[in-house]
């Protein structure tokens, strides 16, 4: 007999407890009268553990998947709702850090900043942010205003590419990807310097 919650059960709005006396639903929390301030406050760190582990969790979870699954991005998004790129973000940032490199005092979003940097780089920004104590976005401020130079200074060249295409041939060339243990923007510039480099 199979133990674990189905996605029906997880999403069914039946109460549930995260704490002997709170019950908490999917729609919402449901407090006794008689909650004290100490008992409250206790609570509320526990929902702000959930709520920003909830990332790295999901990550691990995919990261996982990818490794002992292949090709399970589809059932992953069925199974959690989330859309593909959310879920392949969460899988990216959790393979760029490995769980020694989290940094406890940080939120998966200043990560998420620096995700796309050398290691030695990465920790340098993390350990300053929680040094400074900032907050996502002054962190990628930061960020920006070290790649220019200056805050007044234009930024390093950079082009974004935009693609049109169908929701089926993105799901071939994430299949294709995750088959090749990448990201799906790593992959598709690989690809196409392949191309290229046969063109010549």
């Amino acid at each position: 007999m199979e133990n674990s919650l189905s996605t029906p059960s997880v999403r069914d709005g039946s109460a549930r407890s995260l704490d002997r006396a709170a019950l908490t639903r999917r729609t919402g929390l449901s407090l006794p009268s008689n909650f004290s301030l100490t008992e409250w406050k206790r609570f509320g760190r526990k929902l702000f553990l959930i709520s920003d582990s909830s990332s790295w969790w999901h990550g691990d979870w995919l990261v996982f998947g990818q490794d002992k699954y292949p090709g399970r991005y589809r059932q992953a998004m069925e199974e959690t709702g989330l859309d593909y790129k959310t879920l392949r973000n969460y899988a990216w940032i959790a393979r760029r850090f490995p769980a020694p490199e989290r940094h406890p005092q940080l939120s998966f979003q200043h990560h998420a900043e620096v995700a796309s940097l050398d290691p030695a780089e990465r920790r340098v920004w993390l350990e300053r942010a929680a040094q400074e104590g900032w907050s996502r976005n002054a962190l990628r401020q930061h960020l920006r205003q070290a790649v220019s130079g200056t805050a007044d200074e234009p930024k390093r060249d950079e082009v974004r590419l935009q693609l049109r295409t169908t929701p089926e041939r993105e799901s071939v060339w994430a299949d294709a990807a995750e088959r090749d243990g990448r990201d799906l923007a790593e992959w598709i510039i690989i690809t196409l310097d392949r191309a290229a480099q046969r063109q010549r």
